[in-house]
């Protein structure tokens, strides 16, 4: 469904796809600030489901975006991730790519139906050797492989069995950690239980855009309870399979601020905060719910709260994942019925806008840099100064080749700049942050919109699975290779 172009120069890879290849990317800017401290690691993220493709190759499993991209009516533009950026066949070219940008390090998700075809019990060694040989090809080539072992594609079998609010999964979400940490362990030290925990229970078992999509609030409260269960379980699975490991999650997060200035909307914005931002960082720090998350009495019984759930949950999580993408507007709940472009969240009991002063990205979100910075101080003060990675921030531009197979996606380039100077203002203040992942490596299946939404550093042509690292790209390489923020 993509136009075909011509590129001005290729070089055909191990696997026989096409990289289109940029101009050397070691050459510094004319002009360059600020700089960053050596042996900061610059990276870049994807998620299994977005990149690899293969979804029933090699014993692999159905998992719930299986399912859910094949039912009509569910994608935007009717596309599924069945091949996607076919990377399970093509990590060596991407590799590649990573070495051209100076990249140093990688994250990527496990599919759990990859490695465990029914989410429990017998293993799938061609799945589990899959990421064997990614990590060792990672470790080749300089870069430090970083493991999400969830990011979304949860076995289809398992939701068969009632999905994320079936505590049971706690215990099998561990046995699947062990499997990998026993695997991997030996040489991947960085580990992410979940990626993004409150979009994926919330949206999809209290809501309808992401699968299974259920629509019960009750669901919702009692997924995101099982999935804390899990986190503090596989903390502890990761550990002692693997005495190297340094484990966090990678938590999707928004700086929030009040509407107005009222005592009422400024209460709401710290509400929000605590339910969003916070609602699965202080169960593993303190092992409980926070009361500043509701707006009345923590609702234990719906969650399916038992005695002994606290120790579960509480580990001491070596460094925290921060996503950034948008700000929010909060405002108390006068009546219930939100108003044009906000939503109401009745379990905290708060309405949230989307902030539109700024310029629209074609994925349709405000860009609003200096909100990354107070993002990152908030956690910083609120957490005393914990070692952070920057797990993803990005954006979409749907910049395509001109007739010479250039991507000149200058806005991207001017995203990534003004966030970077945010970031290392950021460290200038106290922020303890050690790693930055641009959002996303390759433009590839962005879950319910499909292919509609660009976001990658390099241009994929998905009828030819053809890469083209883009102008944006060979900025950030030079980024990476210079440890400064390029003019």
């Amino acid at each position: 469904m993509m136009r075909r172009r011509s590129f001005l120069k290729s070089s055909l890879l191990g696997s026989g796809a096409l990289l289109d290849t940029p101009t050397a990317l070691s050459a510094p800017a004319a002009k360059a600030s600020p700089q960053f401290p050596k042996g900061f690691l610059w990276g870049a993220a994807t998620a299994s489901y977005q990149v690899e493709g293969a979804w029933n190759a090699d014993g692999k499993g159905e998992s719930i975006w299986d399912r859910f991209a094949h039912t009509p009516g569910k994608i935007r533009d009717g596309s599924t991730g069945d091949v996607a950026c076919d990377q399970y066949r093509r990590f060596h070219e991407d590799i590649s790519i990573m070495k051209r940008l100076n990249l140093k390090s990688y994250r990527f998700s496990t599919s759990w139906p990859r490695v465990q075809p029914s989410g429990r019990g017998a293993v799938n060694a061609k799945g589990l050797d899959y990421y064997s040989r990614l990590v060792d090809a990672l470790l080749e080539a300089g870069i430090r492989p970083f493991c999400t072992l969830y990011h979304w594609d949860l076995p289809q079998a398992l939701e068969d069995l009632g999905g994320w609010p079936n505590r049971d999964l706690a215990d099998y979400f561990a046995d699947f950690a062990a499997v990998l940490a026993r695997r991997l362990g030996d040489r991947l030290t960085v580990w992410a239980p979940f990626n993004m925990p409150w979009t994926f229970t919330r949206n999809g078992y209290g809501g309808t855009s992401l699968p299974p999509g259920r629509n019960d609030l009750g669901l919702a409260l009692k997924a995101a309870h099982t999935v804390n269960l899990a986190q503090g379980n596989a903390f502890r699975a990761i550990k002692a399979a693997s005495p190297k490991a340094t484990v966090g999650s990678a938590y999707g997060t928004e700086p929030m601020y009040p509407k107005t200035n009222s005592e009422a909307d400024r209460a709401a914005a710290a509400r929000c905060h605590a339910f969003r931002n916070l609602y699965f960082l202080n169960t593993a720090m303190h092992g409980d719910y926070s009361k500043a998350a509701f707006p009345g009495e923590i609702p234990y019984e719906a969650m399916g709260f038992r005695e002994g759930d606290g120790s579960t949950m509480k580990v001491p999580l070596d460094w925290i994942g921060i996503h950034y993408y948008l700000r929010l507007l909060v405002s108390a709940v006068p009546t219930a019925k939100a108003p044009a472009g906000a939503s109401i969240d009745p379990l905290a009991g708060i309405r949230i806008e989307l902030a539109n002063e700024g310029p629209r990205t074609d994925g349709g979100l405000e860009v609003w840099p200096a909100a990354f910075y107070d993002l990152l101080m908030q956690f910083t003060r609120g957490y005393s100064s914990p070692v952070l990675e920057i797990t993803e921030t990005g954006c979409a531009y749907n910049d395509a080749p001109d007739a010479g197979g250039r991507i000149a996606d200058q806005r991207r380039i001017a995203f990534y700049r003004d966030h970077l100077k945010q970031l290392a203002r950021a460290m200038a203040d106290g922020a303890k942050v050690r790693a930055y992942h641009a959002w996303t490596l390759l433009d590839n299946f962005e879950w319910q919109h499909g292919y509609a939404n660009r976001m990658g550093l390099t241009y994929v042509d998905f009828a030819t699975q053809r890469r083209t690292i883009k102008d944006s790209g060979c900025w950030y390489g030079r980024v990476a290779a210079t440890n400064r923020v390029q003019e």
